[in-house]
């Protein structure tokens, strides 16, 4: 008898549908086809043990599975349920009209138990999309599945009530989540405040900046200056995730299966912080079976890389194009992926190998030039991606203790927020810019004209400072910024000369 059950791939971070087809007929041998990899190939084990345990028999007879389309690889154990029901109801154990109306996901364990799988929320978007009443899945995927809208979501914890449900002896309640809720619950429950933070009012004011116009940042200061306290705090200051950002975050963290468990969607802004020992693959995505890396997780959010010259500098390099494109592709012989890579990011670093160049009340050991050729493990195309370089000294004791406590972070998000809707409606009718950091150079010529004494200003700061060509357009894109945060339709000469302080590591004299 062949019978059919639907269940799901995952390719990049969308879903492919899958159909199972089991064909039970004369003969003793078990064939598995369609591109199984070893885990699904180990079905076989578990569902002879799982039927065995619960009551039923896995056939003795010849069993043919094929997983069509056959041309895709499928990965993972989460087809043990599909087939394990394919068999049943192929092997005339069980009978159910339902099976074509629902598409089936999980990993049986020898007692029938159902485990979660990575990907719930792609396949509940396929399913959806594929016309499908339904999905039934194991009970910790069901919240994160139920955000779709118009699918019926069922979380089961054995695959005993699987088979009463399809057979209709029993009918479990829907799982049901409100997203619109779960966004408005969670809009300021971040762990980090800009309250707690003392002192430091020009780093906190180069982040606001950062934030508001989606500029990438980096803090050079001596170790205790505070940069990771700082950074860990920029999430809190950015705008509210929408419901498209938000459901785009989930999927990414579904599929590598960051999801903590009954979580339903991720309505907070990502905050990621990889060790300088992380792998190209590790960062950008890849791997022999390609998953999405580092960059790909702060979709949406914030990648902090500390002691920034301490990374592998092919690891840096590969984060060059992404940064552009906001978009990583991962090509294998086999396969083709893109991955979304839409971020903000803040490194941070030492100014010297011991720490204390520049600093105020420290002398730095370093030999001459070691501070030049510190900095040079950055790459220039690395650094001309990064519009503002924030010098970090330590809050002296005084201020530390007697300080009042910080402007809170929902305030300064408020500004931002004002910021970012300004610059909306400014690119509204341009592709792929939500945000000043990604203006051209063309879109420069439209929003960033300079009065008179602007282009004097900027070619006085040029020449006195030694900047670099490359600083021209970033001290543009920053005081474009900060003129929207004064809700200023033009750039003023005192927009351009707070974001000419933003270039330090431009100036010839750095290091020297």
């Amino acid at each position: 008898m062949l019978v059919k059950t639907f269940g799901s791939a995952i390719h990049g971070i969308d879903a492919l549908l899958i159909t199972i087809e089991v064909n039970v007929s004369q003969g003793q041998k078990f064939y598995l086809v369609g591109l199984p990899d070893n885990a699904i190939k180990e079905s076989h084990h578990r569902l002879v043990a799982a039927l065995s345990n619960i009551g039923y028999k896995f056939p003795k007879r010849r069993v043919t599975i094929n997983m069509a389309p056959a041309d895709i690889k499928k990965e993972g154990s989460a087809y043990d349920l599909p087939i394990g029901i394919a068999i049943l109801a192929a092997s005339e154990q069980i009978e159910s009209d339902m099976l074509g109306d629902y598409m089936l996901m999980g990993e049986l364990s020898l007692d029938g138990g159902l485990n979660p799988v990575k990907g719930a929320l792609p396949m509940a978007l396929k399913a959806k999309e594929a016309g499908m009443k339904g999905l039934l899945l194991p009970k910790e995927n069901a919240a994160e599945a139920a955000i779709v809208e118009g699918l019926d979501v069922y979380g089961f914890e054995h695959i005993l009530d699987v088979i009463a449900f399809l057979e209709q002896r029993e009918t479990p309640d829907k799982v049901m989540v409100n997203v619109h809720d779960k966004l408005i619950e969670t809009l300021n429950q971040y762990s980090f405040d800009f309250e707690d933070v003392k002192g430091q009012g020009n780093i906190k004011r180069a982040l606001e900046i950062a934030a508001a116009g989606g500029h990438n940042v980096i803090m050079i200061g001596p170790p205790g200056s505070g940069k990771t306290m700082l950074a860990k705090r920029l999430p809190s200051i950015l705008p509210p995730l929408t419901l498209e950002e938000a459901l785009e975050t989930t999927k990414i963290h579904s599929v590598v299966g960051a999801l903590q468990s009954g979580t339903s969607l991720i309505t907070t802004r990502p905050y990621r912080s990889p060790h300088h020992t992380i792998s190209d693959a590790g960062l950008v995505g890849g791997g022999t079976y390609p998953q999405p890396g580092e960059i790909s997780l702060a979709q949406n959010g914030v990648l902090f890389l500390d002691e920034l010259p301490e990374f592998k500098r092919s690891v840096l390099e590969v984060m060059r194009q992404p940064m552009e494109d906001r978009v990583v592709t991962i090509s294998r012989a086999r396969v083709t992926v893109d991955y979304p890579a839409s971020f903000m990011l803040v490194a941070s670093m030492n100014p010297c190998p011991c720490g204390y160049y520049n600093h105020p009340e420290k002398d730095c050991v370093c030999s001459p030039g070691i501070v030049k050729s510190y900095l040079n493990k950055i790459s220039g195309p690395l650094m001309d991606r990064i519009d503002l370089h924030v010098e970090v000294t330590p809050v002296p004791f005084a201020d530390l203790a007697d300080a009042p406590a910080g402007e809170k972070s929902e305030f300064v998000r408020e500004r931002v927020i004002k910021a970012r809707k300004i610059q909306q409606e400014r690119f509204k009718d341009q592709d792929k810019i939500y945000a000043n950091a990604q203006m051209s150079t063309k879109d420069l010529g439209i929003f960033g004209r300079l009065s008179e004494q602007g282009n004097a200003l900027l070619k006085n700061a040029m020449e006195k400072l030694n900047l670099s060509a490359r600083a021209y357009d970033r001290i543009i894109k920053v005081a474009r910024t900060i003129a929207d945060l004064d809700d200023k339709k033009d750039i003023g000469t005192e927009h351009l000369a707070e974001a000419i302080q933003y270039r330090s590591l431009d100036r010839e004299s750095w290091g020297s």
